[in-house]
């Protein structure tokens, strides 16, 4: 028998499997469809590093078993190709964005047919294809006919180094998630979506699916629902200030007030602020700082207490000073609070620093003149609260939320920590927003037969430093006419974010080269919803997020007929360098998956990605375990040699065949691919130790085949199965043949083993003892000795109790 070459073999069943288009999901098709999807990459020059594989192998073993099983599987596969680093990448080399997305999309193309990975090449999509585009931007429209998409003067994340705003989940740790370049605040005309209209139903909704409960809990703090009361504060200027707070029973508390820097009544109040120059400089200061850096609760409290206006409890008439403070944010409530430093610490250490009154008014702590007392028991009484004293907390919100609207001050209110969607950047590699502006008609969308509205060719992709678009510059492009009035208008020059792409790419995998709309209904209808997705733990608050938002908008629209995009999700642990560290390429610990597959083969590294440990955590690469995989598939392939004569299973195996199916099933259906293969390792042991038959060899195969589909297929091949292993019908067992009709009993004799025995599985306890005397060990160890017990543990021992 010819040696394992995984090089040789891989290749021509990569390329068998293409030309046999056996990975292909049919169009009307009467089968049951399975849908499993993974998070299409952003193809990066760097390539695919080993992480990828790790969940693409995950749901590629699920997708291969359910068509082995008769289901019709779709399993796609598309580039996430707008943004930024190709845009960096571009300005740096000089090279169009276009041309560089081309190439990197070619090498990890060729990566990926490496792995032999089952995807549908023939519904591959591209976001920055014109083709999938148009209907990015047709989505677009549809929201803004809708309302659902304004443009808002506000203050934004500017990257000082992409020359670019930044949504508020871009900033991490106070620096920009893509360069790790200062991010600074500004003021900008930007397109928003209105996610907040949504905020209630992503959560409600998250009840109906099977997705992991971290997901769902990550999902539920993001969007950040709290229930409490607004409440309007008159102030020494004639107008009013509202709050919003999670605990209107601590009003009587309330000793000061807090505004945001950006807030619009300060420069309102200018001519009656006799320190605005101190208060403009301190706004300046907090221009430069992150929503994380400003919002971090051990950082040195910092601001400026307004002088000339003050503001005024509404429930005991008291003027209380007025602070800006870089720890309120606009964008978040109101923009005001009302602050309690005797139950709140971050107010406590305000209070502390700028001298401001500290009154209890929920007992049950310590002295809060040296702590906050910020307990969440609900049982706390009320003190120093005059109609509310001596009710528990639970009882005291209502009461003083009734208080408050009965005198027309304040009302119930739901508050989330979600914010809209800004949906502009002023960069060039993405997608154009459809809309033009007319000084007559306002803004106005483009007409939908005029889709897609494509990107022109610039001359420079370098970020202006206005802040414009480098569109802003293509005066041809910019200038056009009106749709409504047939006046001059200036087009859009802002471009979508990545997150548009990849907000509704799995709806385009039903239908890919519809021209007529962004997927049939008929397709809509039979592979909806998305059946199984699988991805990153990083991409379960703001990917999940948006897509669920866009599914919701489809689905209230009639696009699509479901309510939710999936109806499972789950995530991988990383794989980290073998120092247990993360990979990077500082640490020098990245591992190229092609040196791998060229040393090892790819059915190496994916039964080892899948072998490493529990899918769900994060595991160390290891090259010692990577030969133990390799020499397993070295032992299958020289077992070929050894398999005798048989249509059927034998006696000797026949347990271990209907358990082995029914275990390497229900594994891989669970993802618990490490169980599955070590099932599999096993009965390749019982192989070696008692022999194989052929029927038995050919079932091991196509046990495996999900694992490893290159090696089984070829020794599928030489061992004469019908057709491509990889569209064969999967082992059915009979769950009654999963139980031994035999078991091993241990003989022990005053606890010491003499023997062991097969007895029925149902064996009772007198055929049991009666066994084990008729062994020669056991009558020579009870010999002339006096029975005093005899113990059995059914299934497990006989032990004979003498003296």
């Amino acid at each position: 028998m010819n040696k394992y070459e995984h090089k040789l073999i891989e290749k021509k069943w990569q390329d068998a499997w293409d030309e046999a288009h056996c990975f292909e999901a049919e169009n009307g098709s009467d089968k049951e469809k399975f849908y499993a999807l993974v998070e299409f990459p952003y193809p990066s020059g760097q390539g695919l590093h080993v992480g990828h594989p790790r969940s693409y192998t995950a749901l590629d073993i699920v997708a291969r078993k359910k068509r082995m099983q008769g289901y019709n599987v779709l399993y796609p596969m598309g580039w996430d190709a707008f943004g930024l680093p190709t845009e960096n990448f571009a300005i740096k080399n000089h090279v169009h964005p276009a041309e560089v997305t081309k190439k990197n999309i070619a090498r990890f193309k060729s990566q990926l047919k490496s792995l032999g990975l089952s995807f549908d090449w023939s519904r591959e999509i591209n976001t920055t294809d014109p083709s999938y585009y148009k209907w990015t931007q047709w989505i677009f429209l549809q929201l803004f006919k809708k309302g659902l998409a304004y443009k808002k003067e506000m203050s934004v994340n500017w990257c000082t180094s992409c020359k670019c705003v930044l949504a508020n989940e871009e900033v991490v740790g106070g620096v920009c998630e893509r360069c790790g370049s200062e991010v600074v605040h500004k003021t900008k005309s930007q397109w928003m979506l209105a996610i907040t209209k949504y905020a209630q139903r992503l959560i409600d909704d998250l009840d109906d699916l099977d997705f992991i409960e971290r997901v769902k809990t990550q999902q539920k703090n993001w969007i950040g629902r709290s229930t409490g009361a607004e409440v309007d504060f008159k102030t020494t200027a004639g107008d009013v200030l509202t709050v919003y707070t999670t605990r209107p029973d601590t009003l009587f508390g309330a000793t000061y007030m807090v505004i945001s820097p950006e807030h619009p009544v300060i420069e309102q109040w200018a001519d009656r602020l006799t320190n605005m120059e101190a208060v403009r400089a301190y706004r300046e200061e907090a221009a430069r700082k992150s929503d994380f850096e400003r919002t971090e609760l051990n950082k040195d409290k910092t601001g400026v207490q307004l002088d000339g206006v003050a503001a005024v409890n509404p429930v005991n008439g008291k003027q209380i000073p007025i602070f800006v403070s870089d720890y309120v944010l606009m964008g978040y409530g109101t923009g005001a609070i009302m602050a309690v430093p005797a139950h709140d610490d971050r107010d406590w250490a305000f209070a502390k620093k700028f001298g401001c009154e500290i009154i209890e008014v929920v007992s049950g702590g310590e002295d809060v003149q040296k702590a906050a007392f910020t307990a969440k028991d609900e049982t706390g009484i009320l003190v120093n609260s005059d109609f509310l004293n001596g009710k528990t907390v639970k009882d005291a919100i209502p009461a003083m939320t009734a208080w408050l609207e009965e005198k027309g001050i304040g009302h119930a209110k739901v508050q989330y920590k979600l914010r809209d969607w800004v949906f502009s950047r002023q960069r060039y590699w993405g997608e154009p927003i459809p809309i033009v502006h007319c000084d007559k008609c306002g803004y106005v969308p483009v007409p939908e037969e005029q889709l897609p509205l494509t990107l022109p060719d610039v001359e420079s992709y370098e970020p202006t430093e206005n802040g414009e678009s480098p569109l802003a510059k293509m005066t041809d492009w910019v200038n056009t006419t009106c749709p409504c009035c047939g006046g001059p208008a200036k087009r859009e020059t802002d471009t979508m974010p990545q997150w548009a792409g990849s907000s509704w790419y799995f709806l385009r995998y039903m239908d890919p080269h519809n021209d007529k709309a962004l997927a049939s209904k008929e397709a809509l209808e039979y592979w909806s919803p998305v059946d199984w997705y699988n991805g990153g733990m990083e991409h379960t608050t703001l990917h999940l997020l948006y897509s669920r938002f866009w599914h919701k908008f489809l689905y209230d629209i009639g696009i699509v007929p479901t309510r939710e995009p999936y109806a499972k999700r789950t995530s991988h642990g990383m794989i980290l360098g073998e120092n247990g560290e993360k990979m990077s390429k500082s640490r020098g610990n990245v591992v190229n998956p092609d040196e791998i597959v060229d040393t090892y083969g790819a059915d190496t590294m994916r039964l080892y990605e899948m072998f490493i440990g529990d899918f769900e955590k994060a595991a160390p690469w290891s090259p010692k375990s990577i030969k133990g995989c390799r020499r397993f598939l070295e032992r299958v392939w020289a077992l070929a040699e050894k398999v005798q004569e048989g249509n059927s299973y034998s006696g000797q195996h026949e347990v271990l065949m209907h358990r082995t199916i029914k275990k390497v099933g229900e594994d891989a259906d669970a993802l618990k691919a490490n169980t599955a293969i070590a099932a599999l390792m096993s009965m390749l042991n019982e192989f070696y130790d008692k022999g194989v038959n052929r029927a038995e060899y050919m079932t091991f195969l196509k046990l495996l085949s999900p694992f490893a589909p290159h090696i089984t297929e070829e020794l599928w091949q030489m061992m004469d199965g019908e057709g491509l292993l990889s569209v064969a019908s999967w082992p059915v067992y009979d769950e009654a043949k999963t139980v031994e009709d035999t078991v091993e009993v241990a003989v022990q004799v005053n606890g010491k083993l003499k023997c062991t025995i097969k007895l029925p599985a149902d064996c009772d306890k007198q055929t049991a003892i009666d066994t084990a005397l008729a062994e020669e060990k056991v009558q020579h160890a009870v010999e002339g000795k006096q029975m005093v017990k005899q113990i059995v543990v059914p299934g497990k021992i006989v032990n004979l109790v003498v003296r």
